[in-house]
């Protein structure tokens, strides 16, 4: 079940902890994808926090946010660049994305397979695509104050697996958000020097939210493969088909 609109704007956009979050996820995303000149860039669920870096040099931009959460205009004070879509149809011709984000889509889909063939189907050759979900041994799946606590939470393995049946190739992974997801004070000034520190251990277990960055693995068609023989003349014939 997705999240409302509204819920997780004002997570993002009006709270210390939602703008924290934001900061800190949205650095590794840039440490993984420092740009994304000439190229179409499209966010699903609520991954518009991250995509603001791109709007300068992309030659597009598109949030795409499903049905049941609703929309919101994005970005603030510049043309709207997000649309209401339904959750396995968007509006976007296949093979035209070259680098895709997918925030509380995921986890919160009641049709994740069909969702997933839909984010195969508009990346195109050489895109990639980044999911970004609870961790399930973190902490912020386990609270329900902030967005990460609904939805469906994964291990890295159970992810990793759910996206290699969809033709997706995993090439890189990390996690983030290291710090508790508490509102005290402390831990929010002290929210950067974790996310360092937390990016140096080697385990992904710590961290709140899994990234996974995929390829798109292009299927072979379908069916049998015959091979054309060469035709030859039936040697009865011989005396008739040559002259003599």
């Amino acid at each position: 079940m997705h999240l409302d609109v509204q819920d997780l704007r004002n997570f993002y956009y009006r709270s210390t902890l939602g703008r924290a979050a934001q900061a800190a996820i949205r650095g590794r995303l840039i440490n993984l994808w420092p740009e994304a000149k000439g190229q179409t860039v499209a966010g699903f669920g609520f991954a518009v926090p991250l995509l603001r870096p791109y709007l300068a040099d992309a030659r597009r931009v598109i949030g795409l946010m499903p049905g049941p959460q609703g929309v919101m205009p994005w970005p603030a004070g510049m043309p709207n660049v997000s649309v209401l879509t339904e959750e396995t149809m968007w509006p976007i011709e296949t093979g035209h994305v070259d680098k895709l984000v997918v925030m509380h889509g995921l986890e919160n889909s009641e049709r994740p397979s069909q969702l997933l063939d839909e984010c195969w189907r508009v990346l195109g050759p050489g895109g990639k695509a980044m999911f970004i979900v609870p961790n399930r041994g973190g902490l912020w799946s386990r609270s329900d104050r902030t967005p990460f606590g609904f939805g469906h939470p994964y291990t890295a393995s159970q992810l990793e697996k759910q996206l290699k049946a969809h033709h997706f190739v995993p090439e890189n992974h990390c996690s983030a958000l290291y710090m508790p997801p508490s509102f005290r004070r402390f831990w929010l000034k002290s929210g950067n020097l974790i996310e360092r520190t937390g990016q140096r251990i080697p385990s992904v277990m710590a961290g709140g939210v899994l990234m996974v960055e995929v390829s798109k693995l292009i299927r072979p068609p379908s069916g049998t493969v015959t091979k054309d023989t060469e035709k030859r003349p039936i040697k009865a014939l011989d005396g008739l088909l040559k002259p003599a």
